[in-house]
């Protein structure tokens, strides 16, 4: 018997860097598949699903202010990236029969929805999963808080932070200290004050003012968001010590 999900919809925020594979830049067909794939079986589950994309396999915003592009400018760059990876996640679902739609922050109507709350969460309850694309919409805002802000909105009980190659939050920069350590459960607060690398600090208050839940795990180990919403032990769980939400 497949053992149910301990919750019923979650927001999954995937880095544009999950989607290079090996590849130097751009989308890897292959590593796009086996996205979809996972997305599958975890819709097939129970579980509503909305996801966010960044655009850093495409451009980032920031590097391209640091390049002496306008900041405003770039950070529209950026958006427009997020567009594009949403559309071909959209594609690799299609090809699995999974139904998607992507609804983006800035308006472009002949390729996806314009964002509309009320419309987002009829398509999670009819089982769709749906693509939040364009970031929030607005220049200096990350995609890291534009997942934390659509989250709220649709009512996730957690935010699902995929990571390209490490397995969680650790007490150093892994890239930096070959000695650090993964930590299993932190509380927002905590991590804002150590400065730890869980989300940018606008995204992680957002949660924490809101007493939004958030698991880090590496993408990378398959079937990692299946175990994750099966209630197993995987990655970081950053939550205040006062909560109990999703069996974890």
């Amino acid at each position: 018997m497949t053992q149910q999900p301990v919750c019923k919809r979650v927001l999954l925020k995937l880095s544009g860097e999950a989607l290079i594979g090996d590849l130097e830049y751009g989308i890897d067909p292959q590593k796009l598949r086996e996205i979809a794939a996972e997305i599958s079986h975890v819709v097939s589950g129970g579980t509503e699903l909305a996801i966010v994309v960044g655009g850093g396999n495409i451009f980032r915003g920031v590097s391209g202010a640091s390049q002496g592009i306008d900041r405003a400018t770039a950070d529209y760059m950026g958006m427009l990236a997020t567009i594009m990876n949403s559309m071909a996640l959209q594609d690799a679902l299609r090809k699995l029969a999974v139904d998607s739609r992507v609804q983006s922050a800035i308006h472009m109507q002949e390729i996806c929805e314009p964002y509309i709350r009320g419309r987002a969460i009829r398509h999670l309850e009819k089982g769709r999963v749906v693509i939040f694309a364009g970031g929030t919409g607005n220049p200096f805002f990350s995609t890291d808080t534009a997942a934390a802000l659509r989250a709220l909105e649709i009512g996730a009980e957690w935010l699902l932070m995929a990571k390209k190659k490490y397995d969680g939050v650790y007490d150093a920069d892994p890239e930096l200290d070959p000695h650090a350590r993964l930590i299993e459960r932190i509380t927002h607060r905590e991590a804002l004050e150590r400065g730890l690398r869980v989300m940018d600090s606008t995204a992680l208050s957002l949660c924490m003012d809101n007493r939004l839940p958030i698991m880090v795990f590496n993408m990378s180990v398959p079937e990692n968001i299946r175990r994750v919403l099966r209630g197993e032990r995987v990655g970081t769980i950053v939550m205040n010590d006062e909560e109990e939400r999703g069996g974890q």
